[in-house]
């Protein structure tokens, strides 16, 4: 496991960070953003996209219809499961389907459903620390993506 800690103080570094990222992350992996309403998941998930060549307003949070797809540079699968209930009715949705796939799955609210996670994946935690500064903190869950926070900070 390893973690970064890095503070973005505008909406630019923030920007910055997802495209750091769209590069640094293979193919094939699961991302867990986790922060409070408006800390910027969707924000940092606009950014990776157009880092990867798919319109940035082209990505919503699917906060209703829980996932989206976008095809780029990398497929991107976007899932919102602020509005799952429990495990069992996100197991009901077939995530191994996009973990197990060669796009990168990015999960908002991913918190709520910890324990459906693969053992490998990426965890990103947004903090607000201001009207425009966010602590991201990037952590290699398992042993698969350990190299993936250290690139990020040699990027950033």
């Amino acid at each position: 496991m390893s973690t970064i800690t890095w503070e973005a103080t505008s909406e630019e570094e923030t920007k910055k960070l997802g495209t750091i990222l769209a590069d640094a992350i293979p193919p094939g992996t699961v991302v867990a953003l986790n922060g409070t309403l408006g800390a910027g998941k969707t924000r940092l998930v606009k950014a990776m996209a157009d880092a990867l060549g798919i319109p940035a307003e082209d990505v919503i949070s699917p906060t209703f219809v829980i996932m989206q797809r976008y095809f780029g540079g990398k497929t991107l699968y976007h899932f919102d499961v602020y509005r799952i209930k429990d495990d069992d009715e996100f197991l009901e949705l077939g995530p191994e389907e996009y973990f197990d796939s060669d796009g990168i799955t990015l999960l908002e609210w991913a918190d709520r459903v910890e324990n459906c996670l693969p053992h490998d994946y990426l965890r990103i935690d947004i903090e607000v620390l201001g009207e425009t500064n966010r602590q991201f903190t990037i952590t290699s869950v398992g042993t698969d993506l350990e190299n993936v926070p250290l690139q990020v900070k040699d990027a950033l």
